[in-house]
């Protein structure tokens, strides 16, 4: 199970908490962990990515492990440990303001 971390405005779009568990078939990519939690939440469909393009949505950054992966390739494998359920992939909000 991969454990995924969401922020607070997800969370109440899919109406969870802030870590949920996920199965994800086949090599853990950063596309495969936001279609398994796009498809067990329909709510977040278009929330983290653009519908058209698949583009991760500005305001929003993925990080595992300590590192940022937002600018990742969507097929690169994510780390062995978020891949094994020992580290959560992590979708976090950015803040902007001015």
């Amino acid at each position: 199970m991969i454990q995924v971390i969401i922020p607070f405005h997800l969370q109440t779009l899919a109406k969870t908490g802030a870590e949920v568990a996920l199965e994800v078939e086949g090599a853990v990519t950063q596309r495969a962990v936001l279609d398994a939690l796009e498809a067990r939440y329909p709510a977040l469909r278009g929330t983290e990515r653009d519908h058209v393009t698949q583009r991760r949505r500005p305001f929003l950054r993925f990080f595992a492990c300590g590192e940022d992966l937002s600018h990742d390739a969507p097929d690169e494998p994510l780390p062995a440990a978020v891949a094994a359920g020992k580290e959560p992939f992590m979708i976090v909000g950015a803040i902007a303001g001015g």
